[in-house]
This record gives structure tokens, sequence and C-alpha cells, in this order.
């Protein structure tokens, strides 16, 4: 299993969700890209992290 923390900061809001770009290391290409979380979780966040879990 492999994880890998993906970070993404804040670019725009939309009617119901905020988008978030990610903010990939320096040398690497995006994994995600662009990111959508719904208003009501993400609240005034200007920065998330996600992490992502490879199973095979």
């Amino acid at each position: 299993m492999t994880k890998k923390v993906v970070k993404f900061e804040y670019e725009k809001e939309t009617k119901n969700s905020i988008r978030y770009k990610e903010v990939p290391e320096e040398g690497t290409p995006p994994i995600v890209g662009s990111l959508y979380v719904q208003k009501w979780f993400a609240g005034s966040s200007k920065n998330i992290e996600i992490t992502i879990d490879k199973k095979d």
C-alpha cells in the first residue's frame, strides 16, 4: 500500500461548492488537479489536504 498526501488551496467559489486547485510538489505533475468540496463541509477553509491510499 502507498499513501500520498495531496495539498490543495482555494481557487474559487461556486453555487454549492468550493473549488480547490492542487499544489503539486516541486518537480512533479499534479495527481488530482482540481477538487470540488461542498460548502457545508469546506466552510471557510483556504487550504485542505487529501490522503490517497493505493490498495493494490
